[in-house]
């Protein structure tokens, strides 16, 4: 049969398994961040230098892609600009040979 238990005791021993569900909970997160760090190939220790290269290798194809999308407006506003300026010099009779 079981033993009464005095109620101070049966606290102790309830905040003595609080410890330990969380000592294993934290034990249980670090193995499972291990893992994943295993998984993605970066449990070498060298992962949080791997994670900030690949950050900025993103920020920097962002950067790219943005100065690509801005030269690109450019020309083209800079080809229309053109089209417009020698549409007008030929309509005006400045360049286009002598008829």
């Amino acid at each position: 049969m079981h033993e009464t238990e005095n109620p101070a005791q049966a606290d102790d021993t309830l905040l003595m398994r609080r410890e330990d569900f969380e000592d294993l909970l934290d034990r249980a997160a670090e193995k499972g961040a291990e893992r994943v760090l295993a998984h993605l190939g970066l449990e070498n220790g060298k992962a949080a230098r791997d994670i900030r290269e690949l950050r900025d290798l993103l920020e920097a194809w962002r950067d790219a892609r943005r100065t690509a999308w801005q030269t690109m407006v450019k020309v083209m506003t800079t080809g229309v600009l053109a089209a417009l300026l020698v549409g007008a010099a030929i309509k005006l009779k400045l360049v286009g040979g002598g008829q």
